[in-house]
C-alpha cells in the first residue's frame, strides 16, 4: 500500500481557476487576480497541492485552511504554501469586503528547479509549520509586491519574444523579496515566543508533519508517539494542550481532507479511493467519510 498523498498539479488547480482570468506559461506557472465577484468557486475544495502557492492579498480578506489549521487572511499580506500542503479557501472569504483583491502566485517544482534560486531555503516546512504562513505587510512592501505581480502579468500576455526568458529572471527577483519578508517575519515571531510553548508547537508540527506523511497506513497512536519518543497517552495529552483537539481526531481529519480532494479533483474510482487510503473495504470508507461529513462519497462527488 502507497503511503504516497494524491497531490494536485498546477494543471488540475487550473480547471478550478475563474474563466480567462488566469495568466499561465504552460502547466508550470499561473498567476491569477481574483476579485470578489469572480472567486466564490477558487480552490473552495480541499486539495494538495503539488506546486509552491503565494496568495497576496492586497485589499479585503477571507478564511483560509492550511493542513487543517484555520487561518483569517487580512488585507496588505502575503501566505505561503509549500508543495503537500493541504489548502482550501473558505467560500465566506467574501464577507469581509465588497472590493477585495486577491492575487494567487503558482509554480510546479519543474518551473523551480530552473532557476538560480535555493527554493527549499525559503519555503522551509519547519519555519512556515511554527511561525505561521502569513506575513503582514508594510506599505513599501505592499507596493512591491503589487508592482511584480502586475509586470510579471503583463509580460506574459504580451508579445514579446523570449518572455519565458524574460519572466524567469522576474520570478527570481520576487522570490528574493519573498525571501526577506519570511525571515524578518519570523525573527519577530521568535523574539515574541516562550521558550516551553516554542517547543509544544515544534512537538505539535512535527506530529502534524508524521501525520501528513502516514496517515494513510498508520491512524494509530503507538506509531507517531515511537516517532516522537514518548507514550501514547502523553503524547495525546501534549497535542490537546497545543492544538484543542485530540491526536485520533487530527489523523482523521487529515484523511477526510485526502478522500474529499480525491473525490472533487480526480476521476478515482471509489474503489480506488478506499485502496489508496488504506479502508479495509468500501463499506468501512462509506461509514468513515458519512460519520464525518453527513454525506455518503458519491453525494459529495456529485454535490
Amino acid at each position: 500500500m502507497s503511503d504516497t498523498l494524491q497531490n494536485i498539479g498546477l494543471a488540475q488547480i487550473k480547471k478550478f481557476l475563474p474563466p480567462g482570468e488566469d495568466i499561465h506559461i504552460g502547466d508550470d506557472f499561473f498567476i491569477v487576480d481574483i476579485n470578489d465577484s469572480s472567486a466564490h468557486g477558487f480552490l473552495r475544495y480541499p486539495f494538495r497541492a503539488d506546486a509552491f502557492l503565494v496568495i497576496f492579498c492586497e485589499r479585503g480578506g477571507f478564511d483560509v485552511e492550511i493542513n487543517l489549521k484555520k487561518y483569517h487572511i487580512e488585507d496588505r499580506s502575503l501566505t505561503f504554501c509549500i508543495p503537500g500542503n493541504i489548502i482550501k479557501i473558505e467560500p465566506s472569504h467574501q464577507a469581509d469586503s465588497p472590493s477585495g483583491r486577491i492575487v494567487t502566485f503558482a509554480v510546479s517544482r519543474s518551473f523551480i528547479s530552473d532557476l538560480r534560486f535555493d527554493f527549499a531555503r525559503l519555503f522551509d516546512s519547519h519555519l512556515l509549520f511554527l511561525h505561521d504562513p502569513r506575513v503582514k505587510l508594510g506599505e513599501l512592501e505592499v507596493f512591491f509586491c503589487s508592482h511584480y505581480f502586475h509586470l510579471i502579468k503583463e509580460v506574459i500576455k504580451s508579445d514579446i519574444q523570449g518572455k519565458n526568458e524574460v519572466v524567469e529572471p522576474l520570478v527570481e527577483s520576487l522570490l528574493y523579496v519573498l525571501s526577506g519578508l519570511i525571515k524578518k517575519s519570523s525573527a519577530k515571531s521568535l523574539e515574541g515566543s516562550k521558550t516551553s510553548q516554542t517547543r509544544l508547537n515544534l512537538l505539535f508540527e512535527r506530529f502534524m508533519s508524521l501525520v501528513s506523511e502516514f496517515h494513510t497506513s498508520e491512524r494509530g497512536m503507538a506509531f507517531y508517539a515511537q516517532r516522537l519518543g514518548m507514550t501514547p497517552k502523553y503524547l495525546s495529552r501534549l497535542i490537546k494542550q497545543v492544538s484543542g483537539r485530540s491526536a485520533p481526531e487530527w489523523i482523521d481529519s487529515f484523511v477526510i481532507q485526502e478522500a474529499k480532494s480525491m473525490l472533487k479533483y480526480t476521476d478515482e474510482s471509489i474503489k480506488e479511493i478506499v485502496y489508496k487510503l488504506n479502508f479495509v473495504n468500501a463499506s468501512v470508507f462509506y461509514k468513515f467519510f458519512k460519520a464525518q461529513t453527513g454525506m455518503t462519497p458519491s453525494e459529495y462527488r456529485n454535490g
